[in-house]
């Protein structure tokens, strides 16, 4: 451990000030340093190892720190990276040109933005357009015109899916309000149909493409990464089946179907998961990289739920309005992405990007199996997760050393990589030599050492144990023995890997 805060803390020192500089200043960095890593290793850990994301240049696929390390973007800047760094500094160049006699005048429209609004027209498939600065305000935006139509009053979302910050759609973890008007139900279920089938106050139902990944779980993160049952489950025929079913019963029951393609649009395909699972939605949210780089939230629906005053009644409207939408800079910006992913070059990479992908991978898990690493690498297109294959307690540690190594992951770690479609081979070998390296080091330091009592449910006993001994110190004698004894009872030649991490009551030794 030691050796590793000292490889990090001396490659990117000036980074890692910096950092710290401002972790009390800006919420979302201090959030993020304390939810890379399991809950009783915080306090301690979380100031142990600091991964100081701060970089001043990207070229391509790759990112630099203040230190001048080049680090391959495993990140994919949340989903924005579709096409590499130098594609959308160019947009965003080409697109200022533009639009900069005008500067950043509001309300009044640059005329770029008829183009824009005809090339979504036509790569959504639907009538009319709206703008916004995020994605989660285009949801907020498609749920409220959905409400306002059909004059229901409930919306549906699947187990484990993200559909942005909003109280209104993220019920439980991360919402402190209780939401009355959210159906939760369980992805890929008949039980699911029947409700849509049967219930008269759904107003409509929203859709993340990305649950066919990991159906009714929350995106992997190694916050969460206990022991080592992580798994995915992406069946692309199975999925699309599933889609279409719900399409048949919205169509049927007035129900509006949103497909929230923030996250995959313009990544799965041409026309994002609508062109890659064969299903046409009523509404379609976008944002990431669409923007050409810039912040953005679009909406695209049919001309009937895109409006917004009733004709007969004239306080009956639906208000929906953002200072900044529609901003020059956005709009020249996303006229270049528009035109350039019609370039032939695209549009093959577009036809060829899902085989190729998965190719990747399968090269990527025959070198793993070779290099007999407890790791698997799974994928749904270009979105990469990591899998353990043995139990184990410090998978999280992974994050740390593929950091060393010159991969750079989003606050995340290894639940999710998501990958630029501009990687060549040679790249992405670059990429598997530097995460192979980075797993045999911990191998050999001794993070996935492993005995015949070693199990999952071990694991989360041991866990469980953990968290309760620290919350109530009396119970220590009847919880369950800390792991390193089970490993110097059935393995004692394994290396020691134990160590002492502090709960938040500083309280609890973790083994």
């Amino acid at each position: 451990m030691q050796k590793l805060q000292d490889n990090l803390a001396k490659r990117s020192a000036d980074t890692l000030a910096y950092s710290e500089s401002i972790e009390r200043s800006i919420s979302d960095v201090r959030f993020t340093s304390h939810y890379r890593i399991p809950f009783p290793y915080r306090n301690q850990l979380s100031k142990t190892f600091k991964l100081g994301s701060i970089a001043d240049e990207s070229k391509g696929n790759q990112i630099k720190d203040l230190d001048g390390n080049w680090r391959y973007d495993l990140s994919g800047s949340y989903g924005v990276n579709v096409f590499g760094y130098d594609f959308y500094k160019e947009c965003m160049q080409l697109g200022a040109q533009q639009t900069q006699s005008l500067g950043p005048v509001l309300g009044a429209y640059h005329p770029v933005i008829a183009e824009n609004v005809a090339q979504i027209k036509k790569i959504s498939g639907l009538d009319e357009v709206s703008f916004h600065m995020s994605g989660t305000e285009a949801v907020m935006q498609a749920v409220r015109l959905a409400r306002y139509h059909t004059g229901k009053t409930h919306l549906v979302r699947l187990c484990g899916a993200y559909h942005g910050w909003w109280d209104g759609v993220q019920p439980g973890i991360g919402n402190n309000r209780k939401t009355h008007d959210v159906y939760t139900l369980e992805d890929l279920s008949e039980h699911t149909l029947h409700v849509l089938n049967t219930r008269k106050d759904i107003a409509c139902i929203l859709i993340n493409p990305l649950q066919a990944f990991h159906p009714n779980s929350d995106s992997a993160s190694d916050v969460s990464l206990i022991a080592s049952d992580r798994d995915t489950h992406f069946d692309k025929l199975a999925y699309s089946k599933w889609l279409t079913k719900i399409r048949d019963i919205c169509t049927h029951k007035n129900i509006v179907l949103i497909f929230d393609e923030v996250f995959t649009g313009f990544r799965l395909s041409y026309r994002g998961a609508q062109g890659f699972f064969g299903v046409q939605a009523d509404m379609v949210t976008y944002g990431k990289t669409l923007g050409g780089g810039y912040p953005v939230g679009v909406l695209a629906g049919t001309h009937s739920l895109m409006k917004r005053f009733k004709d007969a009644k004239p306080v009956d409207v639906s208000f929906a309005r953002g200072t900044f939408n529609s901003h020059p800079s956005v709009m020249g910006a996303m006229h270049e992405f528009l035109k350039k992913i019609q370039a032939p070059e695209i549009q093959t990479l577009y036809q060829t990007s899902e085989v190729t992908w998965s190719q990747r991978v399968a090269r990527f898990n025959q070198r793993l199996l070779a290099e007999k690493l407890p790791l698997r690498i799974t994928n749904m297109h270009s979105i990469l997760s990591v899998i353990y294959t043995q139990p184990s307690r410090y998978n999280w540690m992974l994050q740390f050393y593929l950091r060393d190594s010159g991969l750079e992951l989003s606050w995340t770690g290894t639940g999710r990589f998501i990958m630029s479609l501009s990687y060549s081979d040679d790249e992405f070998e670059a990429v598997i030599e530097r995460f192979i390296t980075a797993a045999k080091q911990m191998s050999q330091d001794g993070w996935w050492w492993t005995c015949d009592a070693l199990t999952n449910k071990a694991i989360k006993r041991q866990f469980l144990g953990d968290m309760l001994t620290a919350m109530f110190p009396i119970l220590r004698p009847v919880l369950p023995a800390p792991l390193h004894k089970l490993k110097s009872q059935n393995n004692p030649k394994a290396p020691n890997s134990k160590f002492v991490a502090q709960s938040d009551n500083n309280s609890s030794q973790v083994g």
